[in-house]
């Protein structure tokens, strides 16, 4: 009401605020609680992230390396089934370190060329799981091939099919 009695159209003032309750009710700092509260989550997912890159690298290398131990060790053999047998038990040597998870590695080794200056290409395929440490993680195949070069100067396979010397 007016003092001349009639009423008023204006809204009354709000009601003062006590010190508390101004403080309570003030956005101040919140941004700085914010990121107190985010930055462990942010880092643990930083964190993620590298270890799954790490062992994604870590594999490709360990892959890369048992093909091209599996392509020597074949290059090295004198038949074509001695050859597949040295290969595969290279990936195994290579793989069966325990850092990397390879899921049952399949080996293929071209011996048409196994001959004196001839060339021999392995490639090895795996499907790697990185779930055993970082579950959610999906699996993934890799694959990697070498070749080497069998010796020019060595000598003729001495063998006949039998196996009896010549």
């Amino acid at each position: 009401m007016t003092r001349d009695g009639r009423e008023s159209d204006r809204t009354p003032p709000p009601p003062r605020l006590t010190k508390a309750s101004r403080w309570w009710r003030s956005d101040r700092g919140s941004a700085a609680v914010e990121v107190t509260l985010l930055t462990p989550v942010l880092i643990m997912l930083l964190v993620f992230v590298a270890v799954v890159i790490h062992r994604g690298v870590t594999a490709r290398l360990r892959l890369d390396d048992a093909a091209h131990q599996a392509a020597r060790a074949a290059s090295i053999e004198r038949s074509a089934a001695d050859a597949r047998t040295a290969a595969r038990t290279a990936v195994t040597g290579a793989l069966g370190s325990g850092d990397v998870v390879c899921r049952s590695p399949r080996v293929d080794v071209d011996t048409t060329g196994l001959t004196a200056g001839g060339a021999v290409t392995a490639t090895v395929t795996c499907t790697l799981d990185l779930g055993d440490a970082l579950v959610g993680v999906p699996t993934r195949t890799l694959s990697a091939s070498a070749t080497e070069v069998v010796d020019t100067w060595r000598a003729a396979d001495t063998t006949d099919t039998t196996g009896d010397s010549r």
